[in-house]
């Protein structure tokens, strides 16, 4: 159930000034076997700096080890992370090993770090701080020699005060941190992130790659894209399928995409200062995490909402069927049960922090009995 994609990633694509940025984070960090932790918001490509960094690595030629915590079921994550010995609970029929292991000599990226359950996080810390660890029902240490590069799109330091995630973890894992910036805050970059993903989209689907008009670029750029490159990529699926003509123009583009008539800049966002050219640092590498709060805060969930609620709807509805697509092509056989779970997450902690966290009014709201919230609230990990 966990995620381990082995197959080579695409290059990242950026000519922004913020991704130059990125880019040469990355050319300094790659060398190096430190720690890194890369924030940024769903969808603005994580996974492709963690493999950027091993690729360029001294560990190229090891294992890349990708692993999704808050996809996996919490009573099952800990066995994902470290392996079991044969006997260790129902069903161990033999012994496996973990994501550690499977990662020696190479790099273990560690997604949505800020969703692990805070009981592993002990765990965790014990690894990175003493170098080796046990199998589920074991009792010889195992050592792995391992790169941990670990994301998340949460505010960690928020998770910290609120008491969910480990602040002595988070000093562990915050040895120098990377942020990628939000499409909306690279827009110059929009245009040839089209064109890229129009002849990939023509490439997977067999067909002529379709041109796009200077009018349908121009709508484009407009939308926020609450779901960053991967949503742009979906996109470009879509009107592969559905546009009439070999020319993309604006009326081939979808509702949501077409109705935006405003900027992204008058969203709360920096964009109108990207787009005439006056450099933003984006990509801190400093160790100092102190100095520059303001570069290390993920972007506020209000401000990447579209201009009004049809829009919202449908870029939510994009979000969801680029997750599916990214998990489908990767032949994934959990696809089902990841989203339905991250769904279900999501749906409960926004309900729980509009009652303040009153589980009976939140059952309420959400049109579910009392006992239905507080099993998925156990059964999600949520508590």
């Amino acid at each position: 159930v966990a995620e381990e994609r082995m197959a080579a990633a695409p290059e990242m694509l950026g000519q922004a000034p913020a991704m130059q940025d990125v880019f040469r984070a990355i050319g300094r960090l790659s060398q190096s076997n430190v720690t890194v932790m890369i924030t940024g918001e769903s969808g603005s490509g994580k996974e492709l700096v963690a493999r950027a960094l091993h690729k360029h690595s001294p560990r190229a030629n090891g294992p890349f080890v990708a692993i999704n915590t808050a996809a996996i079921p919490k009573d099952l994550l800990e066995s994902e992370l470290f392996g079991h010995e044969r006997g260790a609970f129902t069903g161990a029929q033999t012994m496996r090993r973990g994501r550690f292991e499977q990662a020696d000599g190479g790099t273990l990226f560690l997604d949505e770090i800020g969703d692990m359950p805070f009981d592993l996080q002990t765990r965790l810390l014990r690894v990175l701080s003493d170098g080796h660890f046990y199998r589920v029902g074991g009792h010889n240490a195992v050592k792995a020699q391992v790169r941990v590069i670990a994301a998340t799109h949460q505010d960690l330091e928020q998770r910290v005060r609120d008491g969910v995630f480990r602040e002595d973890l988070f000093h562990r894992l915050n040895v120098i941190r990377l942020r990628l910036p939000a499409l909306r805050e690279r827009v110059e970059d929009v245009p040839m992130l089209t064109r890229h993903f129009l002849q990939q989209s023509a490439k997977q689907l067999g067909v002529e790659p379709k041109r796009i008009s200077d009018a349908a670029l121009a709508q484009i750029a407009l939308f926020p894209f609450p779901g960053n490159v991967r949503q742009l990529e979906n996109l470009c699926h879509w009107v592969t399928v559905m546009a009439p003509a070999q020319t993309i123009e604006p009326k081939d583009l979808p509702p949501d995409v077409l109705g935006v008539t405003v900027p992204p800049s008058s969203l709360g966002h920096t964009t109108a200062t990207r787009i005439v050219g006056v450099p933003m640092v984006q990509a801190d590498i400093s160790p100092d995490m102190e100095a520059q709060p303001a570069l290390l805060r993920p972007a506020s969930p209000e401000s990447a909402r579209p201009v009004d609620a049809p829009s919202a709807q449908a870029g939510w509805e994009l979000g969801l069927e680029a997750e599916a697509l990214e998990l489908l092509a990767n032949d994934r056989h959990d696809v089902w049960d990841v989203l339905s779970r991250r769904f279900e997450s999501k749906l409960i902690l926004t309900a729980l922090q509009n009652t303040r966290g009153r589980r009976i009014e939140a059952a309420q709201k959400l049109g579910i009995g009392r006992n239905t919230i507080t099993r998925k609230i156990q059964e999600l990990g949520l508590e």
